[in-house]
């Protein structure tokens, strides 16, 4: 701890730092208590440390004493520090401070924090000198088309995030509506990224060759007219002094393969559909469409998966769901769901969806056309203590997924009727509401599974729906 710093000069920045982690200050430090209370702040005498880049990089283990800093990263932090306080100079060159704004952004597209996902000083700082503009922002600065999307988010994780713990008051927080995005960027894909730069390259490569084999050719070509014969007479005797070619010996017939044995099917079961809990990080209204959400949802994938991207710090996929009017969109937000993972993505009004949100319906009256989901709908929720990424299986169908369904097979088309609610408001899985499966719940490799299989996690956990028994779960 700082037992004996002193820090001059007083600003908000330092100010917001003693009120949030007072035991990194001298004990002696006090903050008056006024409504401007941001704007000051007494410090006992002692030695002096000039300059807010140095104070704040001095307090950094103070304030996060479970982070470890490395050189390399105290140099970052120093430069993050310089550059926030750039951005918050009065004087500063309009021109200059955009250039500094797109860096910042196109910086955390990628990043929860400054670091990545280790909290900073350097974090506080930009938020707190940052803050006072964003707050002025339009909404076409802050999500439009050319917007600061991923900077105004990273203002309002800093401002609520228990990572930083900040004592700031609503009235103090940038407020922030997750319903009003303008325009809703394509999240980067970092293996299509890699993949264009290497068809790139590889285009440029043989672009280049390609010049080299043509100016070849006619290099060939010149050589070739030199050397043919002017007469008639010097073709005949260069036939005649052209040695007799041996006779081209007979190539061995190949036995004929064996055909290969018929790919094995899979047995119809409904263990092919991969489930998983998802985290729904956040939702918006799909940009182009009234009936549709746009989730973030996290689903336990690997770095760099094929159809992920990342966000705060984790690997996440883009979800649509035709929900908009039927789930209200704050119960979209941070909260754990059922996602089928394995169904091919598809491309929902110009936003690619990589997954499907479980929910629940009355099921249609005999008689009446299946047109989805007509209300009231409820979310399928797992159990309280599930993690994202963790996968869901029915009773009595154990087994693995499939890695992508294959759409031709409509296997989730076939299982489907099968899913359901029971009366106690649980989600099972009925092998009598498929006919593929032989009725009564039984099918090859199943033998004797009859009945609901309830739809659990490893530890028995029970997923469930608020109130809709005999449902429809799609």
């Amino acid at each position: 701890m700082a037992a004996s710093l002193s820090i001059s000069p007083s600003e908000p920045l330092l100010v917001l730092l003693y009120r949030s982690f007072p035991s990194a200050f001298p004990s002696s430090t006090t903050i008056s208590d006024t409504p401007n209370a941001r704007s000051a702040l007494t410090l006992p005498p002692g030695p002096t440390i000039h300059g807010t880049n140095t104070i704040s990089t001095y307090l950094c283990q103070d304030i996060f004493p479970g982070a470890t800093y490395s050189d390399i990263e105290h140099a970052e932090i120093g430069q993050w520090l310089t550059l926030s306080a750039r951005l918050a100079s009065p004087s500063g060159d309009a021109n200059k401070v955009a250039d500094l704004l797109e860096t910042l952004n196109a910086h955390l597209s990628t990043r929860s924090t400054l670091l990545g996902a280790k909290p900073s000083v350097a974090d506080i700082a930009l938020y707190s000198r940052l803050a006072p503009t964003v707050a002025k922002w339009t909404p076409e600065q802050r999500t439009g088309e050319s917007g600061y999307h991923h900077t105004v988010r990273f203002i309002d994780f800093v401002q609520n995030s228990p990572v930083f713990g900040l004592k700031l008051t609503e009235d103090e927080k940038v407020l922030v509506d997750v319903d009003n995005v303008i325009f809703v960027k394509k999240p980067v894909d970092p293996k299509e990224e890699k993949d264009r730069r290497k068809r790139e390259r590889a285009a440029a490569t043989a672009e280049a060759e390609g010049e080299k084999v043509v100016e070849g050719e006619k290099s060939k070509k010149g050589k070739a007219k030199e050397k043919v014969p002017e007469t008639k007479e010097a073709v005949k005797d260069a036939a005649a002094s052209a040695k007799p070619t041996a006779p081209k010996k007979e190539k061995k017939e190949k036995a004929p393969r064996p055909p290969k044995a018929p790919a094995k099917e899979a047995v119809l079961t409904p263990s092919l559909i991969d489930l998983r809990v998802g985290h729904i990080i956040q939702a918006v209204n799909h940009p182009n469409a009234d009936s549709l959400y746009v989730s973030t949802i996290a689903c336990g994938d690997p770095p760099g998966k094929e159809g992920t991207s990342e966000h705060e710090g984790e690997t996440v996929r883009t979800v649509c769901s035709g929900l908009n009017g039927l789930v209200p969109l704050s119960e979209m937000q941070n909260r754990k769901v059922v996602v089928v993972c394995n169904l091919k993505p598809v491309t929902m009004r110009g936003v690619k969806s990589s997954a499907m949100v479980l929910a629940a319906s009355p099921r249609p009256v005999e008689g009446e056309a299946d047109d989805g989901h007509k209300g009231p709908v409820e979310l399928v929720t797992p159990p309280p203590d599930a993690k994202a990424g963790e996968r869901v299986f029915f009773e009595g169908w154990e087994g693995e997924p499939e890695g992508q369904l294959n759409p031709k097979k409509k296997i989730w088309e076939t299982l489907q009727p099968g899913f359901t609610t029971t009366g106690d408001m649980e989600v099972g899985f009925d092998g009598a509401g498929v006919p593929q499966l032989g009725g009564e719940g039984s099918a090859a490799g199943a033998e004797g599974v009859k009945g609901v299989g309830r739809l659990v996690t490893k530890n028995g956990g029970v997923c469930v729906v608020k109130s809709l028994t005999g449902a429809a779960v799609r």
